[in-house]
């Protein structure tokens, strides 16, 4: 018989949304895109461990979520310092036994040109968050997801960003760009060399969603957006939560390697 593990379709709708019971950490968890992902699996009986670098506002989350229930932490790191990742491994493992969930979310943003001295700095702050951060979350955590032999899913943060360039005198978002379209690629290699493990790999691109980095957004940005988009709005955090608690939830077990938009339609327009 094959070296792999099979995922188990669900059979019937009884528990088929679910994720009541599952160790789900999520970096960035404490505010914007995170916070409203914290929100949804907390209120949806998960146990959540919130990893950032803000102590303070990383504490106040846990504090909120509390209030349903649950397993809940913080673990202060900085996702582009391996060492830290090491660190928040073994903090995390020494309060739960086993990780469920794995949801790759931190990230910062960039407006300056490239061809500047500021924007050359913002490749490699944008670089090192949202792709390196990304890959040494993964270097850490996946083995040991692959070896508890449990499956599991990995949920990594990209953005509709990955496919397409903003050049404006107020923006520009080459380094975002270019590492959100990386964790698209590396998700889908991750969803390749973990499927044996029954680990679920994908990536999820947000649109415009209400989150501290709407502030880097030009005005006429935010104007056009509305008005193309079919939504004609912005998405709500816990909206974003409600579709990771979905994607984790065993009704989800047969999407995986993929890049799913989360734009309230505004890449049919742009």
């Amino acid at each position: 018989m094959a070296d792999y593990m099979t995922a188990k379709a669900i059979t019937s709708m009884d528990g088929a949304y679910s994720v009541k019971g599952l160790n789900v950490l999520i970096t960035g968890g404490n505010r914007g895109i995170g916070r409203g992902i914290s929100e949804a699996f907390a209120q949806s009986g998960a146990n959540v461990c919130i990893v950032c670098t803000n102590e303070e506002s990383g504490k106040k989350a846990v504090e909120e979520i509390n209030k349903y229930g649950g397993h809940n932490m913080f673990i202060k790191c900085d996702v582009s310092k391996l060492e830290d990742c090491k660190a928040a491994k073994e903090a995390y493992f020494a309060e739960y036994d086993f990780l469920d969930v794995l949801i790759n979310n931190a990230g910062v943003g960039c407006t300056a040109p490239f061809l500047t001295d500021e924007g050359y700095e913002e490749w490699q702050k944008v670089i090192a968050v949202d792709l390196n951060g990304v890959a040494n979350m993964c270097f850490e955590f996946a083995p040991v997801m692959r070896d508890a032999k449990r499956g599991g899913t990995i949920i990594n943060t990209s953005s509709i960003g990955s496919e397409r360039i903003t050049v404006s005198p107020e923006q520009h978002t080459a380094p975002y760009s270019v590492a959100k379209a990386g964790v698209n690629v590396f998700s889908r290699y991750l969803a390749m060399v973990l499927g044996d493990a029954d680990i679920r790999v994908l990536s999820v691109m947000p649109g415009p969603i209400h989150s501290d980095l709407e502030g880097d957004l030009p005005k006429e940005a935010i104007e056009n957006a509305y008005r193309v988009m079919p939504a004609h709005r912005f998405g709500e955090p816990i909206e974003i939560g409600a579709f990771y608690v979905f994607l984790a939830s065993p009704a989800a077990t047969f999407i995986r390697g993929v890049n799913i938009p989360f734009d309230g339609g505004l890449m049919c327009r742009v």
